[in-house]
């Protein structure tokens, strides 16, 4: 059985390469890497059906930038 947990992302950047994630299992939230900061994505109660199954939707949150 497969243990990857994937997560769909919503929101923020419209040129983020990719809308489905690893997720963390029990987490809420996820922080994706992009042009020099990090985007951050919480956890939804609501799932979507993608041709990787019926996985939850992050809704994007936030931006932070990376220390340099």
């Amino acid at each position: 059985m497969d243990e990857t947990h994937k997560a769909v992302l919503e929101g923020g950047p419209k040129d983020l390469p990719q809308r489905i994630v690893p997720a963390p299992r029990a987490g809420d939230q996820v922080k994706i890497p992009f042009r020099g900061g990090y985007e951050h994505f919480s956890a939804t109660a609501r799932h979507r059906y993608t041709d990787e199954g019926d996985l939850p939707v992050y809704e994007w949150t936030s931006r932070t930038e990376m220390a340099s």
